[in-house]
């Protein structure tokens, strides 16, 4: 049987890059899956060919810093597909700013999608959860909400350290409820779009993890997917790595 069969996944910042690869995996999981994204165009084309091959997605339009959108998108997911069980909060961007990684607007923008569109999806995804089965969330943050870079806006840190504690706190509150909270941390990944280190960045940071070598997106997917599925029934507030080891050092 699939690991997510009759499961409703929304699955954010879905597009492309590493949300679009784990829609494309839930979905071959059994997941009924609601992508969501600001790029409208692409978010259509993923979903549109998921269907193709045979799985079951839709697309909807959610600016994660957006609360109404939110509600939107939880409320038109439960009224379409009668339950929510798994939040995956995958949309985030980079915090590589070239110009000046000091900026404050870089700042207010690093928090405002990376930490507060998390919060606004655990705080409306929880109340329909609760009203369920319970459910499972997974954070998405990284290794840079674990260990501080001085190649990197500090911000970027922030906002990631962030969902790491935010993380913990909703597994520790809504446990009795039966809704599981965990993070992922990937490593070096391919370049994000819209900003991603230079090359030069990336060589002396691929130098420095023990596999030698940048991680692949289905490598993160997989972990979510795990935690994502009933496989992780006793597992709350923890935080998975996918770094070839670069935090172990």
């Amino acid at each position: 049987m699939p690991r997510l069969d009759g499961k409703v996944a929304i699955v954010t910042g879905a597009a492309r890059g590493m949300g679009e690869v784990e829609a494309r995996l839930f979905a071959e999981e059994g997941a009924t899956v609601v992508l969501c994204d600001v790029s409208d165009g692409d978010g259509k084309r993923v979903a549109e060919d998921i269907v193709a091959h045979g799985g079951t997605a839709e697309y909807l339009h959610l600016n994660v810093t957006d609360e109404d959108n939110w509600r939107e998108v939880i409320g038109c997911t439960v009224a379409g597909h009668g339950r929510l069980d798994i939040l995956v909060n995958n949309a985030g961007i980079s915090g590589y700013d070239e110009e000046d990684n000091l900026g404050t607007s870089t700042w207010d923008r690093l928090l405002e999608i990376n930490a507060k569109g998390v919060f606004l999806g655990m705080k409306h995804a929880i109340g329909v959860m609760e009203q369920g089965d319970g459910g499972s969330i997974v954070n998405i943050s990284s290794i840079s909400g674990i260990v501080g870079q001085d190649f990197i806006h500090m911000g970027y840190n922030a906002s990631k350290g962030a969902v790491r504690l935010m993380t913990k706190s909703a597994a520790v509150r809504w446990a009795e409820a039966r809704i599981r909270v965990n993070s992922v941390h990937p490593g070096l990944m391919p370049p994000m779009a819209g900003g991603s280190a230079s090359s030069e960045t990336r060589d002396a940071m691929t130098a420095n993890i023990p596999m030698k070598r940048t991680g692949r997106r289905e490598e993160v997917a997989y972990a979510v997917l795990f935690l994502a599925s009933d496989e992780a029934s006793y597992i709350t507030g923890a935080e998975l790595v996918v770094d070839g080891g670069f935090t172990a050092q």
